[in-house]
Formats: structure tokens, C-alpha cells, sequence
């Protein structure tokens, strides 16, 4: 296995030993293939099968039950399932603290999935997405020492992985970029989803508080609530803090956007609008993105209004989950466009949202408001970006039986695809969803514990 200057080797894949499992890599129930006649292109799907990793193989989503006989390439440990356009597949993978193993696979001419012969150590990523020939991963995180302050205390700097799929090549960002005072706050930010749109990058900074470095910074004129000063160092994983550091945001009623003109995040036009609260989804150290292109280019930003879940109260935000509209080509919010979601959902929010087709969006719903405890993700449901209307959709198990779905649907012809798993005894499935409608009917079975992941690849020629 080939190694890029920033990689080191993965260990080869292993096939399952059950005896209900085989990598033989031929296409099974719902298959597109027989005899080894050649395709043009195949879905991917991505389960969980005895406790591994696997990508299977169908020739529909729309109906039949497919399963790991005969089907499947079995893979490392993963956290996100990343389809590159309809040509290669990445596996990206984030360790706390550490950097993690990233590989790709391609669909050959025989319909078996395969994997690419370079793997990449890449830096911890708090967020993704898509820009040219690069799947690109960020996250914040201290600079070297030599930018330490006279306390010795580090500024945060922005960790940007390039993953060049053309090339199969790993690099990271070569310059410098500063995230201390991103927003004239004396706040340091993390970016959250990666925009492509118009040939530039849209992200969403969300402000994440005053580091040691921020707080000492100009004699500490960036600190608006002392009190909030951490006394000593406590937390765990993402919400470790450390003593003389401010956590999380004070400015929780305000969105900012960042457009950039190239990969290189240099020099980004701010937008920032009070009608909504930052713009992105969280669940531990991920950032989810809320930021997506309707076809006719328009940007429509959603803010789930995190904050509201802060402990302070002067960090949480009063604002309710909405959505705001930066049009196409536009470098500022549009003045005459806001919904507030709340009012359709009673109070309830959301998590993470995706755009399906046109100017229709799914989003996927707390059960309860964030004001309330012990809230989870349990429904679907459907934005129309013009006219400003969520609804629900139906067609789907009860969210009492659902226990999780896919990190992202797939979108095909204005139709998403969206793995689902429950706990009433039945195999995971994949439902098809009509975002018109706004109704969903179940497609593909997938023999397996959980479906992690589902997309196309057309054939790569090696």
C-alpha cells in the first residue's frame, strides 16, 4: 500500500469470518449484476454486520433486501461516510486528540467495490465538505510556540486537511490562519460545513468563547462577563476547559457566515445577522453544517439555536431555531427573508439539515424543545426555502421505535434516500423520501445491525 507524504499504511482490509458473511464482493438479493457482466454504476451501502464495518453493494434502493453473503468489503472503524460526487467513496475517521486513518474506495467494472491504494493520517476534524477536487476537513485547535504570548499562552489557529481525490494525495494548510479575534470579539471560532456555491466557500463561524490567549489579550478588554472565567481546569472531551479560559460564546445572538474566494481561507468576507443564533448542528466535538445552496444558488443559513442548552443565562441565546437567506451572488443576508421554525414545530428544533432538490431542504427533528431535557433526534421533516413552510414527513416508523438514522441521506432525481434503524426486531431499511410530498415509503432492506451510510459510484476504469 502506497504511502503520501503525510500518510502512513492502513492495514489491509480482512474479510469476515462468519459463516453468513464472505468478501466475495459478488452482488447479492437487490444486486445489479449477475455473471460478471460489466455495469456502468451500482449504489454503495454502508452497515454494520456482526460487529463490522461493510460496504455492500444494490442495484436499487427503491426495493428488495440485500445482505453481506457474498456482498461485501469489510473496512476499518469510520465516523463519516463521504460519497465524492458519484466517483469515489471516502472513509474519514476522528479520534480525539489524535489524528485518524482515512481511506477510499471506487466501484470497478465488475460492480465490487475496492479499495484505493493510498491511506492518510489526517488532523482532527470538527467539520467537512466538498470543494473542487478536494474533500476538505477543519477544526481549531494551538498553534506552535512560537506564537505564544508573553504568559506563554497559544492562540488558535484553523487545522485544514485537503484530501486531493484525484490525485489521492493528503496535505494540510500551509499558511497560518488565525482564529483568535475572527470576529473583532476577541472570540476565537471553528468553521462549520464547507459551501461550495458560486466558485467560492460559505461556512458558518461560530464563536466558541476567549481562549487564555483571548482573555489576556489588550489587558483583558475582550472579557464582557468575568464571572465566566474558569477558576480552575475541569470537563471532559469536547467540553474540557481549562483554568483562565472563557468557554463558549457571549455573543449568542448573533450568525455569523464566512465566504471565501479559494481553498486557502484567507481574507473572508463577514456577514453577520441577530435574527438567528450561530448557524450549525452539534453533537460532542462534531459541527454539523446548516448552510446549503437551493439550485437557483440562493443560500439558505439554519440556526438549531444551540445556545439555548448553555448553563449561563447570559450564554444562552433568546433567539428560536430559524432560517435566514443570503440570495445568489449576494455578499449579504437578504433584509426581507426570515422564518422562525419554532412557531411550526411547537417550540421543538432541530439538528442537522441537508438540501434534497430545488428549494426543498430535511431536517431532522428533536422530539422536545432544547429548553427541555433529554432530547433526540426522532423525526423528519421538510423546509420549503419560498414559501417558508416545515412539515412534517410521513410514511416513516414511529419515532418511538426509531434508534438512530444515516450521518446523510442520498439524493437522487428530488428524491432523498435515508437509512433508518428501530428496535421492533426488523432489519434496517432505507426509505424513500418525496420532499414535495412530504412522504416517505420504505425501500431497500439492508441485512444488517445498522445502515451507516448510502450513495452511487459510477465505474472508475483502473
Amino acid at each position: 500500500m502506497k504511502k503520501s507524504y503525510l500518510n502512513w499504511s492502513l492495514a489491509a482490509i480482512l474479510c469476515l469470518g462468519s459463516t453468513t458473511i464472505s468478501c466475495d464482493d459478488n452482488i447479492s438479493e437487490g444486486g445489479g449484476s449477475n455473471g460478471g457482466d460489466e455495469i456502468s454504476s451500482g449504489y454503495v451501502v454502508a452497515a454494520s454486520v456482526n460487529d463490522a464495518n461493510c460496504l455492500l453493494t444494490a442495484g436499487t434502493l427503491d426495493e428488495g433486501t440485500v445482505s453481506a453473503k457474498k456482498n461485501g468489503l469489510t473496512t476499518e472503524s469510520v465516523t463519516q461516510w463521504v460519497f465524492y460526487k458519484d466517483q469515489y467513496l471516502y472513509r474519514l475517521v476522528y479520534n480525539q486528540g489524535n489524528a485518524g486513518l482515512t481511506s477510499s474506495y471506487i466501484l470497478n467494472k465488475e460492480g465490487k467495490v475496492k479499495e484505493r491504494p493510498n491511506s492518510y493520517e489526517v488532523k482532527r476534524f470538527t467539520s467537512y465538505g466538498i470543494y473542487k477536487d478536494y474533500i476538505i476537513t477543519t477544526s481549531t485547535g494551538d498553534l506552535g510556540k512560537e506564537y505564544a504570548d508573553e504568559n506563554g499562552y497559544l492562540p488558535k489557529g484553523f487545522l485544514i486537511n485537503y484530501l486531493d481525490v484525484k490525485n489521492e494525495t493528503a496535505s494540510g494548510n500551509q499558511e497560518v490562519i488565525m482564529s483568535e479575534n475572527y470576529l473583532g470579539t476577541g472570540e476565537f471560532v471553528t468553521l462549520a460545513g464547507i459551501l461550495e456555491t458560486n466558485n467560492k466557500i460559505f461556512t458558518a463561524a461560530v464563536p466558541m468563547g476567549l481562549s487564555k490567549y483571548g482573555v489576556v489579550a489588550d489587558g483583558g478588554k475582550y472579557v464582557k462577563y468575568p464571572e465566566l472565567v474558569k477558576t480552575e481546569s475541569g470537563g471532559s472531551g469536547s467540553g474540557a476547559y481549562e483554568k483562565g479560559e472563557l468557554q463558549w460564546t457571549q455573543y449568542p445572538n448573533e450568525c455569523w457566515v464566512a465566504i471565501y474566494n479559494n481553498d486557502q481561507f484567507q481574507n473572508p468576507t463577514l456577514l453577520k445577522t441577530d435574527k438567528i443564533s450561530y448557524a450549525c448542528g452539534r453533537n460532542r466535538s462534531q459541527y454539523y453544517q446548516t448552510i446549503w445552496a437551493a439550485d437557483n444558488g440562493d443560500v439558505y443559513v439554519f440556526s438549531p439555536s444551540y445556545a439555548k442548552t448553555m448553563t449561563a443565562d447570559v450564554q444562552k441565546t433568546t433567539l428560536p431555531a430559524g432560517v435566514v437567506r443570503i440570495k445568489a451572488g449576494a455578499t449579504d443576508f437578504d433584509p426581507s427573508y426570515y422564518c422562525n421554525l419554532e412557531e411550526q414545530t411547537n417550540g421543538k428544533s432541530f439538528v442537522r439539515c441537508w438540501h434534497i432538490a430545488e428549494d426543498y431542504f430535511m431536517l431532522l427533528m428533536y422530539d422536545r424543545p432544547l429548553t427541555e431535557t433529554g432530547f433526540t433526534a426522532k423525526e423528519l421533516a421538510i423546509y420549503k426555502g419560498e414559501s417558508k413552510t416545515l412539515t412534517y414527513v410521513t410514511g416513516m416508523p414511529s419515532a418511538d421505535i426509531i434508534s438512530g438514522f444515516g450521518n446523510t441521506p442520498f439524493t437522487e432525481n428530488g428524491i432523498a434516500y435515508m437509512p433508518v434503524t428501530t428496535t421492533d426486531g426488523n432489519q434496517p431499511a432505507i426509505y424513500r423520501i418525496d420532499p414535495k410530498t412530504a412522504t416517505a415509503a420504505k425501500g431497500l432492506t439492508v441485512e444488517s445491525e445498522q445502515i451507516t451510510g448510502v450513495g452511487k459510484l459510477s465505474v472508475i476504469q483502473e
